[in-house]
This record gives structure tokens, sequence and C-alpha cells, in this order.
């Protein structure tokens, strides 16, 4: 059984993954992933993550959001998941953005 903190490891390691359609950046690149917590609860391992969108009129929100809650959950020793949709703080890709995304969108 892994801690509290390599199942977080092992959650963001498979979030990477999910990408942004219009941006074709990853979200934990883009820093959209805001906090992850694991916790042993008597019907396993549940984890909650905080997430953001680019914007609140995100088209795509739900289908991130859904994508997201798939990748933790295929995580193995991972029982249950919950994804929480925050605006605080506000998402800023000069703030939030890793270097190699902010390269990608043009931001130096």
């Amino acid at each position: 059984m892994m801690d509290a903190e390599a199942m977080q490891e092992a959650v963001l390691e498979a979030c990477a993954e999910v990408e942004d359609p219009e941006l074709q950046l990853g979200l934990v690149d883009l820093g959209l992933i805001y906090e992850i917590r694991a916790e042993e609860k008597e019907g396993g391992i549940h984890v909650e993550i905080d997430m953001t969108l680019t914007s609140p009129g995100c088209p795509v929100g739900p289908e991130l959001m859904a994508s997201i809650h798939r990748a933790a959950l295929a995580t193995e020793g991972v029982d249950t998941v919950h994804v929480n949709l925050v605006w605080t703080p506000r998402w800023d890709p000069r703030v939030h953005a890793s270097e190699d995304a902010q390269m990608d969108m043009g931001i130096f």
C-alpha cells in the first residue's frame, strides 16, 4: 500500500495524460490541477482533486473533469475519486503553467 504522498504523485502522473483538446497541452502542464488529496477510508483509497478550467465558459469543462476522474480512478490502488471544480485562485498561465507549456503558448 502506497503512502498518501506516493498515491498523490501516482494520480498526478495519471492525470498528466489528459490534454486540453483546444490547446493540445496536458492539464497538469497547464497548471489546471490545483491539489490532489488521497486518504484511506473504510472502502479503500479515496482521492479528491481540485481543478480549474482555462475560463468559466470552457465548452469542454465537463469532458475534462470526466477525463481527470477516469485517469485518477484508473490509478492502481484508487477506489473512489471526486473532482471539485474550483475558481480560486483564478487560473493564470503565467503563474500556473509549466515553463514548457508557457513556451508552447507563446508566453515568455
